[in-house]
This record gives structure tokens, sequence and C-alpha cells, in this order.
């Protein structure tokens, strides 16, 4: 089979220029796409979950707009569901714009993303190493996980697929700037960093990977050598030079983290010291880093989300601490011998830290789609170690790769009936109740579920089951207050909701779900005092602004009514309630001059 040269990005070794046939690539691409369509192609069916996603997609007036001027500014300007992502607004925005409400494109759209991902990462780490086969598994582990599920079966984790998909660009982008340094191989780094950061943060610790990567594969940084001068940035002739060029890359990443903690403190993701201490976070952070690695080991028992325990058994606490602090110590002993060890350790670790929970974020104590870029520097210890065992002890080969392919294959089992679990809602948080306890959230999400669709007997049973976990979780009362005001009990409705405010008091939907109450005991005046304060809460609140308008009519306050109305259409514009209230009010308005 004739040979062509690829460029340098896809498949020059950093030491030397190598030749790759091009039917050895073709053929892992093409395996690549396969298996991932045979594992994720089955989303095409799927319905939207009910966790998160209607705040990203199908409850989202600007999202629902599709492409328009007034919802690209809005992507850029929100702070909604207490990230600012602009890109991750624009995809979604352009989902809808292509396919409507289609849930199965919109999921379709997310496992192209993985597939991008994996071709990427496939030809970024070939490129840097000149390795096909390492590189091949890599990319088979990180495109079959199970826990990778979560972040291509849940349309609302987009930010994740299109954050590492940018990531890879911008790591691409490093490898031809480490071959050839010069200010312009050095911008598209910068471009795509940039980028993936506004998509979502977690790529955030992307300098320090490049770091690594400069001690190895690309030997820039050799520790106790002087460096070849190919490989010293442009103009520098020392090793604080390869820290030196990053530094507007952590002028960005400290940006960057600055205005997600913003964004997380305002939307009040962000968990107190008060609520969670810092050694509780410290020790919650020691177990799920192990607890990752065992997951990736035997990826069972895999949930939407683990509640945040109580505490954690003091075996379990010195058993991550062990484990951790012993492959520290071996990678860092044999990191000449096996620099890919140590490499491929210090990126777990570190791509972890954003989300690790030391700035707890949600109710979270892990969550599988975390694991989506870190996992790729275990993949590396593990392909790389066993590309060094086949190649020391040769007799062993055949069953090395024997034991290789059982695993992939596994894998792709494992992932595939993994997926089938995010079919619908209810698959999704039954399978999650099978596989954890006190899972409050979940019986949350349920009973949302069975109230939207009219079973208030069956949702009631789930929202006092979360109580019963969970008496201070300020989402189930407000739901049980729904669920009475619907039969009519608004005494007790509004017990559930003066809870729900005591235990957090900017929870914008029992103000209005208060107000509402008040309303139809005939308090106007109170009844606005809560949709004012669920404005102030949420800006974007299109029900309570309708519904202030509604009660300010009571108060005899027309043109303010007019002005609120017209303010809920302008948040949404296909908020009918409000469209008919204006049209009446107007009317009314007109026949009485």
């Amino acid at each position: 089979m004739s040979s062509i040269v690829i460029p340098a990005f896809m498949a020059i070794h950093p030491t030397k220029q190598t030749y790759l046939k091009l039917g050895n690539a073709g053929w892992i691409c093409l395996l690549l796409i396969l298996v991932i369509l045979a594992v994720y192609g089955q989303v095409a069916f799927f319905e939207f979950s009910g966790y998160d996603t209607p705040g990203y997609v199908y409850e989202n007036p600007a999202v629902k707009a599709g492409l328009t001027p007034r919802s690209i500014a809005w992507a850029f300007t929100s702070l909604h569901a207490s990230n600012w992502h602009p890109l991750t607004w624009l995809s979604h925005m352009l989902d809808v714009q292509l396919f409507g409400l289609d849930a199965g494109r919109h999921h379709l759209v997310n496992v192209l993303f993985h597939i991008a991902n994996s071709l990427l990462l496939y030809g970024v780490l070939r490129a840097m190493t000149g390795r096909l086969w390492p590189s091949c598994l890599v990319a088979l582990l990180f495109a079959l996980h199970p826990l990778h599920v979560q972040s291509v079966a849940w349309v609302a984790e987009r930010k994740d697929v299109l954050s590492t998909l940018l990531g890879l660009l911008a790591m691409g982008a490093y490898v031809r700037y480490g071959l050839r340094p010069a200010v312009g191989s050095y911008l598209p780094v910068l471009l795509f960093f940039i980028l993936g950061l506004m998509a979502k943060p977690m790529i955030v610790t992307l300098p320090f990977v490049f770091l690594l990567l400069d001690f190895w594969p690309l030997q820039r940084f050799q520790i106790g050598r002087s460096l070849p001068p190919g490989r010293l940035p442009p103009g520098s002739s020392s090793k604080a030079a390869l820290i030196l060029e990053k530094i507007p890359l952590f002028m960005i990443s400290a940006a960057s983290s600055v205005v997600t903690i913003y964004a997380q403190q305002a939307g009040g993701a962000v968990s107190s010291l008060t609520e969670i201490a810092l050694s509780d976070r410290v020790l919650n952070a020691l177990v799920a880093y192990a607890a990752y690695i065992v997951k990736m080991i035997w990826p069972a028992r895999l949930a939407v989300i683990y509640p945040y325990p109580g505490g954690w058994p003091a075996w379990q606490i010195a058993a991550a601490f062990c484990l951790l602090a012993g492959i520290s110590f071996l990678v860092v002993r044999c990191r000449q011998s096996r620099p890919w060890l140590v490499v491929g350790w210090l990126w777990y670790l570190g791509t972890l830290v954003p989300v690790i929970g030391l700035v707890q974020v949600g109710a979270q104590a892990m969550a599988d789609r975390y694991t989506y870029m870190p996992f790729i520097g275990l993949f590396i210890m593990v392909a790389w170690e066993l590309a060094a065992l086949t190649g020391r002890f040769r007799a062993v080969r055949a069953l090395v790769y024997a034991i290789t392919a059982a695993v992939v294959l596994a894998a792709g089992a494992a992932a595939f009936n993994q997926v089938g679990y995010w079919r619908n809602t209810v698959t999704l948080f039954e399978r999650t109740l099978e596989v954890t306890r006190n899972n409050y959230i979940a019986h949350n999400s349920l009973g949302h579920h069975w109230l939207e669709q009219g079973d208030t007997e069956r949702a009631a049973a789930h929202f006092q089951e979360a109580l019963l976990i969970n008496p201070a979780f300020e989402l189930a009362h407000t739901n049980l207050g729904l669920i009475q005001s619907r039969r009519g009990n608004l005494d007790a409705a509004m017990q559930h909701y003066v809870r729900a405010l005591q235990i957090n008091p900017n929870y914008s939907i029992a103000h209005n779900n208060m107000g509402n109450a008040f309303y139809r005991l005939g308090k106007a005046n109170k009844a606005i005092a809560h949709y004012l304060a669920a404005i102030r809460i949420n800006p974007e609140y299109a029900e309570a602004y309708n519904n202030l308008g509604a009660a300010l009519i009571r108060t005899g306050e027309i043109d303010k009514a007019v002005m609120f109305f017209r303010r809920a259409i302008r948040i949404d514009p296909n908020y009918l309630d409000a469209r008919n209230n204006l049209e009446n009010t107007l009317s009314a308005l007109k026949k009485s001059q």
C-alpha cells in the first residue's frame, strides 16, 4: 500500500518526521465512528430528561427562540443556570433553529461531538507521540467508557462535549506551537482555549496540562539537561520561558475562574462553609479522587447524581489516602523511565480540581460527567504501560492484546446498557434510586415528572420521601405546596411555601407560588410583594411578571399591569397567558375610554 505524509498536527513525532499509512489511520477512525454509533445511536429515540434539560432547552424562552439577535445577546449576557457559557447556549439555539424541539436530534448532536472528540484525541496523541496503537487504545477507552455516558446522553451536558472539543483543538494547536514556536502558531492556542472556556470553564486547568506535555511527550521541559534550541519558545534560552510563555493562558484561566465563581454565587449554586465545612470538602475530595479510579476499573451502579453524604467511614478515608499516596509515590519515582505515568497521573489529579468539591457547587458529592477529560490521563497511563509491557515481554503480547480487546468490548457493552437508562426521566431516576441510597434529589425529580403528568398521588409520595431523607429540601416543600394548592388546600400549601422560604429566602419559585396563593385568597397586595421578590431574585422570570400584572389589575394599577405583561412577553414571546392578559387588558381600557 502506498504511503503519504500526514501533516504535523496529525502524524509528525516531535523528534522526527514519520510516515503513517493512510490505511491504518483510516481504519482506526472508522472503528471509532462505528463503535460510538453502535453504543449511542439509540439516543435518536430518547426523550429529553427532566433534570436540568428544561432550563437548558425546552422551557428556556431564549433557547426556544432559536438564533435571533435578542437570543444571541442573551447568550453573552445571561448568567442563567449559574453559568456563563455563551457558546453552549448558541449551540442549543442552533439545534432549535435546525430541528425545533426534536429531542432525538438534540441527542445526536451530542453524539457527533463525542465522535469528533474521540477522533481528535487519537490525532493529537498520535501527533505528540508517534505511537499508533497506544493512541488508538486511549481513544477507544475514551469513546466507550460507561462513565462518559452522562456527558454524551444528557442534552444538558452539551457544555461538556463542546468544551472538550475546543480544549482538544487547543491542545492540537499547542503541539504545532511546540514543534515550531512562533507568535502565529501561539494565537490558535489562545483562541481555542478562550472558546473552550466560553463553552464550559472545566478546561480552566489546560495550561497546566500543557506544562505536563512539555515534560512528556514533547520533551520541551527536561529537568537537569539543557533544552535543544528547536524546543524553546521564540527568543528564549531558559526553561523558565516554558512557564512564562503560558502566562497569557494562566491570566485567561484566572479571569474565567472569577467569572464562573461570580455566576455560581449569583445563582445560589455555591454552598457556604457553614453549609459544608472545609474539612468535609477536603475529605470528600479525597474519597472522590479514589472513587473515580474504582469506577474507572469497575463502572457499576452508575447514577445521574450522587447526593452529598453525611460522612465517610474512617476505613474509606484511610483507603483513599493510601491509594492516592501510593500511586503518587510510584509515578514520581519512575518519572524518568516511565514519564507517561507521572504525566497521566498529574493530568487526572489536576483537571479534576475545578469540580472536586473544594468549592462546592450543587448538591452532588461527585458526578460521572466530571471524568470526561480527566480520565484521559488515566487512559494514557494504562495504554502506554501496556505498550511498554508488550515491547519488553513479547511472549505475553498476544495475551495482553486479547485481554485489552476483551476489556474494550466489555466497556462498550456496559456503556450501551448505561445509555439505555437515559431513555426518559422515569427510567433514569428509577435506576438512580435503585443504585443509590437516600437520594432525595432523585425522588424530587421523579415527583416533578409525575406532577407534570397530572399524577399528584404518585408525585406527592416521592416529594414526601424526599423530605423524610432531607427535611430541609426547599424544592420538595415547594412542590408539595403546589400539589396542595391544586387540591384547593391553600393553607397547607402556604405552610410548605413558608418552610421553603425559611430554608432558602432567595428561592424565586416559592415566592411566585406564595404570591399565587395570596392572589387566590384575594390578598393582592401581599401577592404583589412576593411577585416582586421573585422578580428581584430572577429578573428573567416571565411567569412572575405575568402574575404581577394580574395582581396589579386587582389594585387598579392598569398601566403598570400592561408594562409587566409586555415584560413577560419580551422574555418569552410564546407566553400565551401573558399575551391574552395583555390583549384583554388593552381591550378593556379601550372600551372604558
